[in-house]
């Protein structure tokens, strides 16, 4: 991953109702959430929430998928898996470290 790409990944989760958005779709597997049930569970009004998961989804930590009048978003795994590695790539001063703290996988439910 290039600088850029993680500064813009990083960017946008430096703002809390996105952080809480993607923490809580982490949470939620591959499943994801309907974009009414995101905003029931974290009190935020419909406007807000679709401003915050364009700037997630546009940054590409989210992806959306149509299931017939909803709107499921989940977490883009891929991507932070990819930041997840950036910012530890050079960790432990050069030593080996575990390597798996840095990949995530969706639970299976």
């Amino acid at each position: 991953m290039e600088i850029r790409s993680a500064a813009t990944l990083l960017a946008a989760l430096a703002q809390e109702t996105r952080l809480s958005v993607f923490r809580l779709l982490v949470e939620q597997g591959d499943d994801g959430l309907p974009a009414g049930q995101i905003a029931e569970r974290l009190d935020i009004s419909p406007a807000t929430l679709s401003f915050h998961l364009k700037e997630l989804t546009h940054a590409g930590l989210t992806l959306s998928r149509q299931e017939g009048r909803f709107v499921i978003y989940s977490a883009h795994y891929e991507a932070m898996n990819g930041l997840l590695s950036f910012l530890t790539e050079n960790c432990c001063a050069g030593s080996p470290c575990d390597a798996t703290a840095s990949a995530c996988a969706p639970s299976k439910r």
